[in-house]
């Protein structure tokens, strides 16, 4: 029979490594690894399965391969539900006879291995790996055959009281009156059973206990000292709703990065060390797509000497790879959180923003960010132009005997948000309240925890009632140390 493949083209096949859509086998001996294969391949974004290759990619061929054809097309029929029809066709290459597998992604999906039941016998393909998938994941493969998303799902135990659209309006005011055909347009409510309830996209946005409802609907951040994560030198938590965020992810980047030199190293005072414009981008991407339905982990913002790693719990959207990403192919998991994030300018146009990550990092200079698949998550790692080692800057520029005589090195050399906190205080006692607002951090744990209790640490502010540290009056002042960090008065 004729090759459906010129040699060529097998050829180029060959040289390619194994990934997402391709594997390698040396023959049927154990077909159990085979066919968890192709269940994979036809979950996730379809796929070829070279038969007749050894480890060493040296072509083995398939022996009687007429024969072969007959009995793996048996065996699929007989151990795959639903039903899964491949197209399976010979070729010859350098005189031997490779069997190709080719998988398309499924319509009727989740297909499962018959022996092992639907509940555990659906795999989906990370990578060149075969992952079994949970009942999550499960869910997540049946709703993207219907054409659903988990974000646009009802709430029916809820109601519109259960969301905070107080806030809702306070960061859509200008651009919406949130009545309730608003709120049903942006599918923020739904009608279920003669009654108004919120989506699951609505209590993620604006849940007034989204954390009760979504335990991992939150964002982790640390900086770490080096290329690994063996030793940490800040940290934060952040529980702010998820536009916020954004702002806050930003601020806690930028704490750690110097202001005033370029990515080239050129001094200029309007620009940051690491690319502020890309890592938006990333950021609103890891939490417009992130799997919410997943459980176990939070959104993951890594900030190490060389890159800047943002990770988001779930896998690609079904049908999707990563290459697709690159080429700017887009596909909303959560179109909820993606309209209301596009109401507030946060996403500027569908399917741009990862195309303008990787032409923004060439523009600059940058080495190639990497999309990867870890085990059920999506990284996205942005390279740095300049490795930037992490120190504790007050520490290292403004010792214990700090003096006026350095004051005025302080432009471009202590941490943004030190300086602010510090100007706050500087014509005296302040509230907590007061430091925050001009923070713009909204979610009054995070400040207290990461930036108010961070200054006391660091001796640059203290309490003027210590003996009462919750005390209604409690104000906060300078210290010497901190008045020093400031120009003269």
């Amino acid at each position: 029979r004729p090759s459906p493949l010129a040699p060529p083209m097998v050829e180029t096949i060959l040289n390619q490594p194994e990934g997402k859509t391709l594997e390698f086998k040396r023959d049927f001996s154990s077909s159990r690894p085979l066919l968890k294969t192709l269940v994979a391949f036809s979950n996730t974004a379809g796929g070829r399965l070279i038969v007749g290759v050894a480890d060493d990619r040296r072509v083995i061929g398939v022996e009687d391969p007429l024969a072969e054809e007959e009995r793996l097309c048996n065996l699929i029929a007989d151990s795959i539900g639903p039903r899964l029809v491949p197209n399976v066709e010979l070729a010859t290459f350098e005189g031997k006879t490779l069997l190709i597998v080719e998988v398309f992604l499924s319509g009727t999906r989740p297909h499962f291995l018959r022996a092992e039941g639907t509940e555990t016998g659906v795999y989906v393909r990370l990578g060149s790996t075969n992952r079994q998938a949970d009942r999550e994941l499960i869910a997540e493969l049946r709703r993207s055959v219907e054409g659903g998303s988990f974000d646009e799902l009802p709430m029916p135990f809820l109601s519109a009281d259960d969301l905070d659209l107080r806030a809702a309006r306070t960061l859509l005011k200008s651009r919406r009156d949130l009545d309730e055909q608003t709120l049903l347009t942006l599918h923020l409510l739904r009608r279920e059973q003669g009654c108004l309830v919120p989506t699951h996209g609505a209590v993620l946005l604006f849940g007034r206990e989204r954390l009760a409802h979504f335990p991992d609907a939150w964002v982790q951040c640390g900086r770490f000292i080096g290329k690994s994560k063996s030793r940490i030198f800040d940290h934060i938590d952040l529980n702010e709703t998820l536009p916020e965020a954004v702002e806050s992810i930003l601020l806690f980047l930028k704490k750690h990065a110097m202001r005033g030199a370029d990515l080239s190293g050129i001094q200029r005072e309007d620009v940051w060390s690491i690319p502020l414009a890309i890592l938006r981008e990333v950021v609103v991407n890891a939490i417009v797509h992130a799997d919410y339905s997943q459980r176990g982990a939070p959104i993951r913002v890594s900030f190490f000497d060389d890159r800047i790693e943002v990770e988001n719990p779930g896998i690609l959207v079904p049908g999707l790879t990563i290459e697709d990403i690159k080429q700017g192919v887009s596909r909303i998991r959560n179109p909820v959180i993606a309209r209301v994030f596009r109401e507030l300018h946060l996403i500027e146009q569908w399917g741009s923003g990862v195309r303008r990550i990787f032409e923004e990092a060439a523009a600059l200079g940058l080495p190639e960010p990497e999309i990867l698949e870890i085990g059920m998550r999506v990284r996205f790692v942005v390279w740095l132009g300049h490795p930037l080692a992490a120190r504790d800057r007050i520490a290292e520029n403004y010792p214990k005997q700090v003096t006026g005589q350095v004051t005025g090195q302080v432009t471009g050399q202590v941490d943004e948000w030190i300086r602010t906190a510090l100007v706050a205080c500087q014509s005296g006692p302040v509230k907590s309240s007061e430091i925050q607002s001009l923070l713009s951090i909204r979610h009054r744990e995070t400040f207290q925890r990461n930036y108010l209790d961070r200054l006391i640490d660091l001796g640059l502010i203290e309490l003027t009632v210590p003996e009462k540290p919750n005390s209604r009056l409690q104000k906060y002042r300078l210290t010497e140390d901190g008045r020093a960090l400031l120009p003269p008065s």
